[in-house]
């Protein structure tokens, strides 16, 4: 089975956090809610609070299959200052393994140094990242090398199932495409 970790920080989008998780277990991924302390409450950008399962701290690439950041600014902001979620990011991208990121999140991966030429995000976000000579793509998921990347909360399910299709097989994305009647996502 593989297993996700989903970094949750103060002021992360919501929609994002909870589709992207929801969509994922329901393909039978094991998706580790991980917080940045020990505060095992936090809080999102819109109010919403959730609990997480445990703390990133002791969590290395070994543990992981992929690492998926939600956005939100506030949230996006305090994982590009984490030391820890730096670190295992430069360690995931290291050993290629699976990287994720939506909406604002990319920043996140751009201060890592970890983000590839190939990307979108939320559009405001596109001014904070400096990937020379590139501006983001308005693709719905964008998958360059091993990060992908999606543009914000109205794509959070169709990123959550190009997720689902890279870790488990076109097979399970079908399936979970038509039951979660996701026609609009576009298929992969």
């Amino acid at each position: 089975m593989s297993k996700v970790l989903v970094p949750i920080a103060e002021g992360f989008e919501e929609i994002e956090a909870v589709s992207i998780i929801d969509v994922l277990r329901r393909a039978g991924i094991e998706v580790i809610m991980g917080s940045l302390n020990d505060q095992m409450i936090v809080k999102g950008a819109n109010g919403i609070s959730v609990q997480c399962d445990r703390s990133v701290k002791g969590l290395s690439a070994d543990d992981l299959d992929m690492i998926v950041l939600p956005g939100g600014w506030g949230g996006t902001k305090a994982l590009a200052q984490d030391p820890h979620i730096q670190s295992l990011l430069q360690e995931m991208d290291a050993k290629r393994k699976n990287i994720g990121a939506i909406c604002a999140a990319p920043y996140a991966l751009y201060t890592a140094g970890v983000l590839k030429e190939g990307y979108t995000c939320y559009p405001s976000v596109e001014d904070e990242i400096k990937v020379p000579g590139y501006r983001g793509s308005q693709s719905a998921v964008v998958e360059t090398a091993n990060i992908m990347t999606s543009r914000g909360p109205g794509t959070a399910i169709c990123f959550g199932l190009a997720i689902v299709k890279k870790l488990v097989g076109t097979e399970a994305y079908e399936g979970l495409r038509g039951g979660l009647l996701a026609d609009t996502c576009a298929p992969l």
